[in-house]
């Protein structure tokens, strides 16, 4: 947990103490992997993996997150592909993260590409499923879209 600048646990002492700007400043929720450790060791009884995806779409649809962290980015596009498409779109998001590897993540990247390319397991056009507004009609009904779109 070296990379979250508070563990889960020190997060949900922060929104017990009411210190909202901290909560949404730290990187923590954005960091986490979902493994749900921090869940199953809970003595209490909080979901603290639950937490953070709440934290996180918060922090997407309140428009509160650092504009520096390549997270919340991805996670805005990602977002934005499932709910045009139904899918998700790989190459649609690379152009927008591929410097952050440098040098070498880009010529891996092209690499990689290539060779997905070569073997037709690169879509050129992203694919779209059939009654995409079914999908964005059920997604609707729980979770507001809006700051999302």
């Amino acid at each position: 947990m070296e990379f979250m600048d508070h563990t889960p646990r020190q997060l949900i002492g922060l929104i017990n103490a009411g210190m909202k700007d901290e909560v949404m400043s730290s990187n923590t929720f954005w960091t986490c992997a979902s493994c749900y450790a921090c869940t199953e060791k809970c003595p209490e009884g909080i979901r603290p993996a639950d937490v953070m995806y709440a934290l996180t779409r918060y922090s997407l649809w309140n428009d509160t997150f650092n504009r520096d962290w390549v997270a919340p980015d991805f996670t805005r596009r990602f977002t934005r592909t499932i709910l045009r498409t139904g899918k998700s779109y790989e190459p649609g998001y690379a152009p927008a993260f591929i410097f952050e590897g440098g040098f070498g993540g880009i010529v891996s990247e092209m690499q990689m590409g290539l060779k997905l390319l070569a073997k037709g397991r690169l879509p050129l056009i992203p694919a779209r499923i059939e009654r995409v507004h079914n999908l964005r009609a059920m997604i609707a009904r729980v979770l507001p879209l809006d700051g999302i779109e």
